[in-house]
């Protein structure tokens, strides 16, 4: 895709940050700068090509200082410049040449010769250019994906490694109880041996070779990857901890550091065993490699640093709801009278998580969602709790931002105007309960299990006990592999808009019957957001490869087709391939008798997969109800003819003036997008 204009935006923090004490601006400046060192682990992670295209970007700008203009000289128009800008902001944006959101890979919009000239201001542009010349405009790869002629990841450096061989490794990995969320596989030119690159600091080679399950190879272990990445951020974390607030921060910096320093993930577990009883901090953070949804086997994962301030008004309208979750999660589709009205696939107790509305200062990660729920590990969460977090500045831009047109002309208007308290409505109840909710049924290495082995418990589809569960060392992403993010994510969107009519939820939120905005006007907007999202989801399908490009694309195409399928009119979808036009329809009529109850079968199908470990049958489903049909293409078709320009955000940086700490906001332009990172000096 080449590249040709972007919707800039600005996550402003300003007002947030003056509200900090002095000490709390010096340990948010230096978890800032930790989150920002992480960006050239997220390059390395992308593409070969990555570092060097960012190394190219900044040494433009200091060519120039920054006067854009200048170049202009050059012999270039400032069409050409412009375009090129568009692209350098683009990629900053996305740390890396692949969109955050989809993987598809992004050109520039201007013919080579103009790189070529660029190049020509300064010897280091010349090396550089040379190395991304041969891969920058370079289409195929159209995405990233397991390594082939269409794909790449970075995941699987050289590119030599088949999907066989990627399960062949992880599932030694598995055996061997060693966690893969910060490792790299690299297939040694033997073609039989593989080493495992582990991100750490430290980066000599541990001693331990595995052999490869079923064949004469091995897997060896390898120490080291972002060394220098690694050691910059444990600098900037070990000046945090002499400014934290409490102990608890200082020991779970403490865990982080140890855990780059070493590689050791258990020390990263730990880590968050800590973090979550971190309770409502005005700084918060989210450190380390987190989400997995960018490694085509759905295992490893991409390093992120966010740090962010919480909002005290903000935050205690989410703790109403908390406070209140239990009523909420007895009204989910798996609710049985046992264990006080949740079921035996829901936990004993739903420990209220610690739920802030908070405001990114240093959000360095591929993608800037507008809402997170971490720890990913689930026997973190069923033992220790877990928190939610609502990002409200990149939240208020979804108001603001350029719209697929595919609600008719008569309610659009009333569409975009309802549409942000439905989507924050819906991203709340994402957070909370879609990821909060389920108990795995799970035997542990001494044999025993977290439920009733004699009398194991009721499916409530099929009304027989269950038969499978997750064995000693099996996980959820192990299991689930590839699909483990995407029915995760799924299962969470159908959480929230299966809880979307309810209106006793619906008025702790201020939306009755007499509201400006009705509690009915909430839900029903949801419903064309459903369909409007699930066609939007298509421009993340990649034709050739016959593979999604993104784990929420996939979800809402998914739940779509669920209430295309099974929702009895609940949503329609016209199409006018003359126009290239799509129109998406929504029966008010039919949300409570026909669209909550088809979102609750395939809600409940999902969730039981989860539950019991039932990868084989939850593939056989999902990849069914996801599938893209011929009439599906055409839709994407005119879905693409009708995307609007993809998001740019630029974030604020801090600066230490002697003991004082300063903040420093750009403009919501191309040229402030890059000029942030300039300054970032990482």
């Amino acid at each position: 895709m080449a590249l040709k204009q972007v919707q800039v935006f600005r996550l402003d923090v300003e007002a947030q940050f003056d509200s900090l004490s002095a000490s709390e601006k010096r340990y948010a400046h230096h978890m800032a700068r930790a989150a920002w060192s992480g960006a050239r682990i997220i390059l390395r992670q992308v593409s070969p090509e990555s570092l060097a295209i960012f190394e190219f970007i900044l040494e433009l700008f200091g060519t120039c200082s920054g006067n854009w203009d200048a170049l202009i000289e050059l012999g270039i128009s400032g069409e050409d410049l412009h375009g090129f800008l568009t692209y350098a902001a683009t990629f900053l944006s996305n740390v890396g040449n692949y969109f955050g959101s989809g993987d598809q890979k992004f050109v520039p919009a201007v013919d080579a010769s103009v790189l070529r000239i660029l190049a020509a201001r300064s010897t280091r542009l010349s090396e550089l250019y040379e190395v991304i010349a041969p891969s920058i405009y370079a289409v195929p790869p159209y995405s990233l994906g397991y390594p082939s002629e269409t794909t790449q990841s970075s995941y699987y450096p050289e590119g030599n490694i088949t999907e066989q061989e990627v399960s062949l490794v992880s599932r030694t990995l598995e055996k061997n109880s060693i966690f893969p969320e910060n490792t790299r596989i690299r297939k040694t030119d033997g073609g039989a041996d593989f080493e495992v690159l582990i991100a750490s600091v430290e980066s000599s080679e541990l001693s331990q070779t595995f052999p490869l399950l079923g064949t004469k190879g091995s897997v060896r272990l390898v120490r080291g990857d972002h060394s220098e990445e690694l050691k910059n951020i444990c600098a900037e974390l070990s000046e945090a901890a002499k400014h934290a607030e409490n102990d608890l921060q200082r020991d779970f910096l403490r865990a982080y550091i140890e855990s780059f320093q070493t590689g050791s993930l258990d020390t990263y577990r730990e880590s968050l065993r800590i973090w979550v009883r971190d309770r409502a901090p005005k700084v918060e953070n989210i450190f380390g490699f987190v989400e997995p949804y960018r490694d085509p086997h759905g295992i490893r994962s991409e390093f992120e640093g966010l740090v962010a301030i919480a909002n005290k008004e903000e935050t205690e309208l989410l703790d109403n709801l908390v406070q209140n979750s239990a009523k909420f999660i007895r009204r989910l589709p798996w609710a049985t009278p046992e264990n006080d009205g949740r079921g035996p696939f829901e936990k004993s107790l739903f420990e209220p998580p610690d739920f802030s509305s908070i405001h990114s200062l240093a959000y360095c990660s591929s993608i800037i969602f507008p809402g997170i729920n971490v720890p990913n590990y689930n026997d973190i969460r069923q033992e220790d709790g877990f928190k939610s977090v609502i990002i409200a500045n990149r939240m208020a831009v979804e108001g603001k931002a350029m719209q697929y047109p595919f609600i008719e002309p008569s309610l659009a208007a009333r569409f975009q105007n309802h549409k942000f308290p439905a989507y924050y409505m819906w991203v709340v109840l994402h957070e909370l309960f879609g990821h909060g909710t389920g108990k795995m049924m799970v035997e542990t290495n001494d044999g025993k299990h977290n439920f009733d082995i004699k009398n194991p418990p009721i499916d409530p589809i099929t009304g027989n006990p269950i038969t499978c569960w997750y064995k000693p060392s099996q996980t959820w992403t192990g299991q689930f592999a590839d699909l483990s993010t995407m029915v995760d994510e799924c299962r969470a969107e159908l959480v929230g808009a299966y809880l979307m009519d309810d209106p006793e939820l619906l008025k702790l939120f201020g939306f009755t019957e007499t509201s400006d905005i009705q509690a009915d006007d909430v839900t029903y907007n949801l419903y064309q957001q459903l369909g409007v999202d699930g066609l939007r989801g298509l421009s993340n399908f990649n034709v050739d490869s016959g593979k999604w490009g993104q784990a929420h694309s996939r979800a809402h195409f998914a739940i779509l087709k669920c209430l295309l399928i099974d929702g009895d009119g609940v949503i329609a979808i016209t199409h006018d391939k003359q126009t290239q036009n799509l129109t998406v329809r929504v029966d008010r009529s039919k949300i409570a008798t026909h669209g909550k109850p088809a979102l609750g079968r395939m809600l409940l199908q999902l969730h039981m997969y989860r539950c019991t470990a039932d990868a084989e049958g939850c593939r056989v489903y999902y990849e069914a109800l996801s599938r893209v049909d011929s009439q599906h293409v055409e839709w994407r078709q005119t879905v693409l003819a009708n995307k609007p320009p993809p998001l740019v955000f630029v974030h604020a940086n801090t600066f230490l003036s002697g003991d004082t700490v300063m903040l420093k906001e750009y403009e919501p332009t191309i040229e402030g997008v890059i000029q942030s990172w300039v300054e970032r000096r990482v």
